[in-house]
Parts: C-alpha cells; sequence; structure tokens
C-alpha cells in the first residue's frame, strides 16, 4: 500500500519536528523544510503528496508561496496560521489553499485535513480499475473524472486545486439542481469539518475565471439569491476505453 509523502515547511523546528514524528506514526512519510527555498522547480514538488505550509515565515511568506506554488502545480496545500480570524481564511483559499488550519491546534486535527484533502485529490474513480476513463461533457468542456482533468473545446487543460477541482465535479454531477453551500462544503470537505460559506464563494469564482463564466452575468454556474448554486449546462456523462481520445 502506498505510502503518502508529506512536506511540512514551518520555519519553527519544534513545530516541524513535533508534527513530522506525529504524523511518521501515523503511516505517513514526511520531510521538513524551515523555509521555502528549496520549494523551486517540478523535480522537487513531484517527490510531494502534500503540502503543508505555515503562513508566518520569515522571506516569503506562506501565501505568496502558495500562489507561486499553484502556477506550476496541483499538489494539495493546507496553510498553518497562528491568526485564525475569517480575513486570514479568506485571503489563503484565495491563493488556492486547499485546507486551512489556525495554530494553536492539536495534530490529530491536521492528520484528519490531511487525510481528507488526500482522499479527495488521490481518489482513483472505479471506472480507472476496469480500464475505462469516466467522462463528463457540457458546455464545450471535457471533465475527465478518471485523470482528474478538465479541458476546453481545443483540447487545453486548465489548471484546477484540489478542492475547485471537486466542487466542480459536484455540480456538473448534479446539474440543474440548487445546492446550497452547506451541500457543497460537505462535499467537498466532509460532514464532521467546519462550514466555511464564505469558502465555497471564493472557489467559485475562481473556477468561473477559469471557465470563462465571468459576472455579471455568469452562464454556466448561476447563483441563486440566499440559496446557493446551480449548475445551469446540460451534461452528457459516458465511459470511454482508456485507450481512446478524449
Amino acid at each position: 500500500m502506498k505510502r503518502w509523502h508529506i512536506l511540512i515547511v514551518d520555519d519553527d523546528p519544534e513545530i516541524g519536528d513535533l508534527l513530522g514524528r506525529f504524523l511518521q506514526s501515523h503511516n505517513l512519510d514526511v520531510s521538513v523544510f524551515r523555509d521555502a527555498r528549496a520549494l523551486s522547480g517540478s523535480a522537487v514538488l513531484e517527490r510531494f503528496d502534500l503540502i503543508v505550509l505555515d503562513i508566518m515565515m520569515p522571506g516569503e511568506d506562506g501565501i505568496t508561496v502558495c500562489r507561486r506554488l499553484r502556477q506550476s502545480t496541483d499538489c494539495p496545500v493546507i496553510l498553518l496560521s497562528a491568526r485564525g480570524d475569517e480575513v486570514d481564511r479568506i485571503i489563503g483559499m484565495e491563493a488556492g489553499a486547499d485546507d486551512y488550519v489556525a495554530k494553536p491546534f492539536h495534530p490529530r486535527e491536521l492528520l484528519a485535513r490531511i487525510n481528507a484533502v488526500l482522499r479527495r485529490s488521490k481518489a482513483r474513480p472505479a471506472a480507472e480499475l476496469l480500464g475505462q476513463q469516466e467522462i463528463l461533457r457540457f458546455a464545450g468542456w471535457t471533465m475527465n473524472l478518471t485523470r482528474r482533468t478538465v479541458v476546453d473545446a481545443e483540447g487545453q487543460e486548465i489548471d484546477l486545486s484540489g478542492s475547485e477541482y471537486e466542487l466542480l465535479k459536484t455540480m456538473a454531477e448534479n446539474p440543474h439542481e440548487i445546492l446550497t453551500r452547506d451541500q457543497l462544503m460537505s462535499e467537498i470537505r466532509g460532514r464532521q469539518l467546519e462550514v466555511f460559506e464564505r469558502t465555497i464563494d471564493i472557489h467559485l469564482s475562481r473556477v468561473r475565471r477559469k471557465l470563462g463564466d465571468k459576472p455579471p452575468r455568469p452562464t454556466l454556474i448561476k447563483t441563486v439569491r440566499n440559496i446557493g448554486y446551480v449548475f445551469s449546462s446540460p451534461v452528457e456523462r459516458c465511459l470511454v476505453t482508456s485507450s481512446d481520445e478524449v
């Protein structure tokens, strides 16, 4: 069974060592960096399945690092911060983070968040095990649920974070159905975790922008005032063999 490789980036050696030992005791491989200088180049990033990134670091702070990472990788990122107010969470999510944990926290809380994010981002659809690929097609877009990709009509892939992908997937699998923020948050985070409604708005704003579905009149993902959102496009679902081009 694969052991996930987690990277912790925190300038506090005590916290880094404590978290490293705890996560290793729960069957995770762990590397610890004291700053973000080593986080450059795809060869380094490809080693890791998830990055735990402290916000308050000397030099390049965690928010700036997260924005930089999102330009080159979809590796899941969980931000850590000693400041847990709503504005910090919003800034972190806008930077492309998949989750956010406020200090102080119990290591078990971080472990639960890591496992939840890994389940979302690394899950293999059942179709893949049968040598097939599961496809959703809508409004000129093709969403490959097996490869976890989204491409436009010209075959150009767009870069979505793990949470953005899961949010789009949830909406596309429920077309023409009004979904509340609570329902969407339950899908992308898990019911045991805190529902933070503003996070959904942030993720949806980024998804809309990447799909070219921009305000003031988005046509693909529409807002239902005071309730939630609705995916307004018809969706075709099909299975193709893995050897076919999609």
